[in-house]
């Protein structure tokens, strides 16, 4: 699995959009680097639905497959993004 990592400076007013891949039972890229204002969002290409949950910052509730959810505007810091519905799937979001 690819690490991305995004290193081009955006305006805060510059929001851009940074997908996360749900699949095979697993978050791609499990570390994904963002802007503070840039919209994240979580495409389900798996089979089950599964959820994009962090520490109370944010919960998708379930995405069913062929479905995606979207967070925008997170304070920067390190969310560790879970899915409540399979508990070993786990990934990092790192808001700068």
């Amino acid at each position: 699995m690819a690490l991305v990592a995004v290193t081009a400076s955006i305006a805060a007013s510059d929001a851009s959009e940074r997908k996360i891949v749900i699949e095979n039972m697993q978050f791609t890229p499990a570390t994904a680097i963002a802007k503070a204002g840039d919209r994240i969002t979580w495409v389900n290409q798996d089979l089950v639905a599964h959820t994009a949950t962090a520490n109370g910052a944010f919960d998708s509730g379930p995405i069913a497959p062929g479905h995606s959810w979207s967070a925008a505007k997170l304070k920067p810091g390190r969310y560790v993004v879970a899915c409540t519905l399979h508990p070993t799937m786990k990934s990092t979001l790192l808001v700068e």
